[in-house]
């Protein structure tokens, strides 16, 4: 009963739509109107710019890390890895489920990524830095937001498979349904990357954006 009680207090803290409440609040708009249409921290760097998307961000990821710590609220997790490993990968993506579906914003979320970072930092801090520096670097060499997470996204995958070679079952599934969510999720970006219209940061602000299909 309570550890079903943290996972919806998980999905709650997931719920916390940072970019609607950012966009609504300094800009006057909703940013689920502009862009590609979601409220994730990639859709705020294009329409809002690198300020304010990096806040989106950070907010996003600590949204990850925040809601897969609770398990230290129940004693018996913190004894055992293998309990607490499993038991911080369902609250992680009760979190996760909260941003791509947020109760406080109609169900009309992200995709997710920058949370599953959180969870992943939560969980696996040194995976989670391997995975950062993928992202970093692919940013800084093609500034395109969407393509250094799922680059990242994927990256974890391999550490978890084969660099970390991570030996919990639960946790290697997991780390294969990151790489297909971040896919499933980014088709439309890479329809865009492959067109040549995906946009690049930093980029103009909201007023000069109109809803992409």
């Amino acid at each position: 009963m309570n550890e079903l009680l943290l996972i919806c207090v998980a999905y709650l803290i997931g719920s916390i739509p940072t970019a609607v409440w950012v966009s609504k609040s300094i800009f006057g708009i909703d940013i689920r109107d502009y862009g590609s249409g979601n409220s994730g921290a990639t859709n705020t760097f294009r329409v809002l710019g690198s300020k304010w998307g990096s806040v989106v961000m950070l907010v996003d990821v600590l949204k990850g890390v925040v809601a897969t710590s609770l398990y230290i609220l129940m004693p018996t997790y913190l004894s055992n890895e293998l309990l607490r490993t499993n038991f911080m990968i369902g609250l992680g993506l009760a979190a996760v489920i909260g941003h791509i579906f947020p109760i406080w914003a109609s169900f009309r979320g992200g995709k997710g990524v920058a949370t599953l970072l959180g969870m992943a930092i939560a969980i696996q801090p040194v995976v989670a830095a391997c995975c950062l520096a993928v992202f970093f670097v692919v940013l800084f060499l093609t500034r395109f937001v969407s393509l250094s997470s799922m680059l990242a996204g994927i990256s974890f995958m391999v550490f978890i498979l084969f660099i970390f070679n991570e030996k919990e079952p639960l946790y290697r599934i997991f780390a294969v349904l990151v790489a297909l969510m971040v896919i499933l999720t980014h088709q439309k970006n890479i329809g865009r990357i492959l067109r040549g219209t995906e946009s690049k940061i930093p980029s103009n602000r909201h007023k000069n954006r109109s809803r992409q299909d």
